[in-house]
């Protein structure tokens, strides 16, 4: 039947999986670029009483080596560290093997920390910038991230994303004994909160354009509804609890309106709630399964999942009231669309073969790109930047986190140490 098919689409794929709850996520790469790039980053100096509570220059090279295209020198390969930028040495450092240089140091004031770094480019014998970065002490780690981002850009000119933050799903128990929750933490994994707990499935959280709220389904009252969620207060209303199915919210680029699946008046059609006004708006009239939208950056299209050529396949519309244009073709299904926050690609889930695996469409070519090999990939989000796509999958029978690269050259795993995680996804910077 229709409605039993349509139950198994959107809803089952969740409902199998089981386990612990999550805790810390640990990130390991399992593929990067070949002939990555050699960056020594020292040890950043505690100029103050105590110390740190945080290894800056640590956190900086753990991140700059998972996303793939860096080789961190080990500390037992440093040169001596200078005390300043007027002590680069290039000649030192490319003895070395390192290409690129990072050192730093932390002034501890009265309510702040001052992070002072410089990057370096030994092959050029320059200094190619110097920053600082106050940030309140607590809050060290974040500055970490930051300094990765900055790192990041001025070696390769791309944004880095390591600032952002994920969402993801938590399951602990078996059976009737399932317990979910909504956690958030740093991209690394590291800093996880729970936001919510619920006796009942969560799914599809996605973070609002601003980073100030998530907006996911709950089954908590024994049926699909939409919440909205500040993850600093705390506080969350709901935004659709109609009759049928509520699904697939998706924030507009400029947060005033949710696209969302709704099977109001019968089968699924993709509606825009205007959250201003809540003034509700019918977009797709089909008697096929519509789902699962996703809006380009500009705010004019949206992408989205339908069942009307016999499978699931992503059609793109234009907004208002444009002709539904079938996008994919290749494998035996297609669904979960994410855009590139460039707008010139979607990242989506491809079925054939026996399998879920992720796959990229260049929307200017119409070029199809396979980034993933295993055998259940679904969720995916791209990261701000547009460098990584996050993602569910499996190891080994329980569910993890998996990132790939764009161009699907470096890929990583995120796990947790005890339990299963799931639908991710990647806040804005």
């Amino acid at each position: 039947m229709k409605y039993r098919s349509l139950q198994v689409w959107l809803f089952g794929l969740l409902l199998l999986a089981t386990g612990p709850a999550a805790a810390v996520l640990e990130v390991t790469v399992t593929e990067g670029v070949t002939g990555a790039i050699p960056v020594a980053v020292t040890p950043f100096a505690w100029e103050g009483d105590g110390s740190a509570s945080e290894d800056v220059a640590q956190i900086v090279g753990t991140n700059l080596a998972r996303s793939g295209l860096f080789q961190v020198l080990g500390r037992d390969r440093l040169a001596r560290s200078p005390t300043g930028p007027d002590d680069f040495l290039a000649e030192q450092w490319a003895a070395v093997g390192a290409e690129y240089l990072v050192i730093g140091r932390l002034l501890p004031e009265a309510e702040r920390v001052l992070i002072e770094f410089h990057v370096f480019d030994v092959l050029a014998n320059q200094r190619m910038g110097g920053f600082r970065i106050p940030v309140p002490p607590e809050m060290l780690r974040r500055g970490a991230h930051r300094v990765s981002d900055i790192v990041y850009e001025q070696i390769t000119g791309d944004k880095g994303a390591f600032s952002a933050r994920i969402a993801y799903v938590g399951v602990t128990g078996q059976g009737d004994d399932r317990r979910f929750t909504l956690e958030v933490a740093d991209s690394d994994g590291a800093n996880p909160r729970t936001l919510f707990r619920s006796s009942q499935p969560l799914m599809s959280p996605e973070w609002s354009p601003d980073g100030r709220y998530l907006v996911y389904v709950s089954f908590e009252n024994r049926r699909s509804e939409v919440f909205r969620h500040n993850v600093e207060t705390g506080a969350r209303d709901r935004l659709a609890s109609f009759s049928g199915i509520n699904s697939a919210p998706a924030w507009s680029p400029d947060g005033r309106r949710m696209a969302m699946s709704l099977s109001r008046d019968g089968t699924p059609n993709i509606y825009i709630l205007d959250l201003d006004t809540g003034a509700l708006t019918q977009v797709t009239r089909s008697n096929a399964i519509d789902t699962e939208p996703a809006w380009s950056p500009d705010g004019e299209i949206l992408y989205f999942t339908s069942d009307r050529a016999g499978s699931p396949q992503i059609y793109q519309m234009r907004l208002p009231g444009g002709t539904a244009q079938r996008l994919t073709f290749e494998g035996s299904s297609a669904g979960a669309a994410t855009v590139s926050p460039d707008g010139k690609s979607l990242v989506y889930v491809q079925g054939g073969e026996g399998g879920l695996r992720l796959a990229r469409l260049d929307l200017e070519t119409r070029r199809v790109t396979l980034l993933t090999r295993g055998r259940y990939d679904k969720s995916p989000s791209f990261a701000p930047n547009g460098s990584m796509i996050i993602y569910s999958t499996t190891d080994r029978g329980r569910g993890i986190l998996g990132s790939v690269s764009r161009d699907g050259r470096v890929h990583q795993r995120l796990a947790a140490r005890t339990g299963e995680v799931r639908e991710p996804a990647w806040s804005p910077l």
